[in-house]
């Protein structure tokens, strides 16, 4: 029998599991949770690093692969940050956005994974799954940044909360 074992995480920068903070629907962010180093100069307040934690094993029996996986959205504290006496709860609400999307994307390759045949390709098969759902929850973080001018239209906040909140709900099945 033949074990593959993989784990890929988003951020750059080499962390332990416990500094995470896993997306949870009963537990929002809090300013407490942003924990880095404020950059003062930037154009904008505050800054949520959060991202997909995918791992995966598989095995091969009778010709038939056999595939465990395990996808968590998750916010890092180390490496998010806002600026004192400029936030409010407005912002906060953006940045849980932001962690709110990387949630949505992973249950979306979750949902992609549990109706996936593998061949005996699997590894770059999930690393082609990983990568596509990667690519999209970058790109729809960004759109979000742009389209709200980083929270401060209001009008394109509350629709972009809206829809995330309900693409969530559709999403639902895949926790």
């Amino acid at each position: 029998m033949k074990t593959l074992f993989v784990l890929i995480s988003l951020l750059f920068i080499p962390q332990s599991e416990t500094e995470k903070i896993y997306w949870s629907q009963d537990e929002k962010l809090t300013w407490n949770n942003f924990q880095g180093k404020s950059i003062p100069s930037a154009t904008f307040v505050a800054s949520t690093s959060s991202g997909i934690s995918f791992q995966y094993s598989y095995t091969f029996q009778n010709n038939e692969v056999i595939v465990d996986y395990s996808v968590k959205s998750f916010f890092n504290p180390a490496t998010s940050w806002f600026v004192p006496n400029r936030v409010n709860n407005h912002i906060l609400k953006h940045e849980q956005t932001h962690f709110d999307i990387s949630e949505l994307h992973a249950r979306m390759l979750r949902k992609s994974l549990a109706n996936k045949k593998f061949s005996k390709n699997v590894k770059s098969e999930m690393d082609s799954l990983y990568h596509a759902f990667e690519n999209k929850r970058r790109l729809m973080q960004t759109k979000f940044d742009a389209e709200t001018d980083h929270s401060r239209n209001f009008e394109k906040e509350a629709f972009w909360q809206n829809y995330i909140a309900q693409q969530l709900a559709i999403y639902a099945a895949w926790k």
